[in-house]
């Protein structure tokens, strides 16, 4: 699954170029701006998620293996974000199926919560944190990065 991620973020970066296809008024620079904003979203999103969701439950990534297991439950959750954001870059309109499918995203940290062993006391606030966490820093970073496109 690590291996997986980096790969998928650049044909996230590369799909951000298809929308010049169906619309003539966006610009080379445009495109590649959007693209590098994309890609750091969830680049940095990832670490900053593994450093917060840790913090707020460390007894997850007490060991090797629990730590393993914690990021390949983040990561799982991002790739399904990103191929949600390569479909939106590969769509002509804004087609919004594709946006409601991240509705998708909290019933998987809940089914998730088995492969992590969360205590079952806390999984309803572990599933609100980490889907909090997961679909609102890469919207947060990546309204603060598009600042920089032009």
């Amino acid at each position: 699954m690590r291996g997986a991620y980096f790969p998928l973020l650049c044909i996230l970066a590369l799909s951000c170029f298809v929308p010049m296809i169906y619309d003539r008024t966006i610009s080379f620079s445009t495109s590649l701006m959007t693209g590098i904003v994309m890609f750091s979203t969830y680049f940095i999103s990832y670490f900053i998620i593994v450093y917060l969701l840790g913090g707020f439950y460390p007894e997850l990534v007490k060991t090797e293996g629990a730590t393993a297991r914690f990021n390949d439950f983040i990561l799982y959750n991002l790739i399904f974000l990103v191929i949600l954001s390569i479909l939106r870059n590969l769509l002509p309109s804004d087609f919004t199926p594709v946006r409601l499918l991240m509705v998708y995203l909290p019933w998987m940290a809940y089914r998730g919560t088995d492969h992590l062993f969360v205590k079952k006391e806390k999984v309803p606030k572990f599933v609100v944190i980490s889907s909090a966490l997961l679909l609102g820093l890469p919207i947060a970073l990546s309204a603060l990065l598009g600042l920089l496109v032009i």
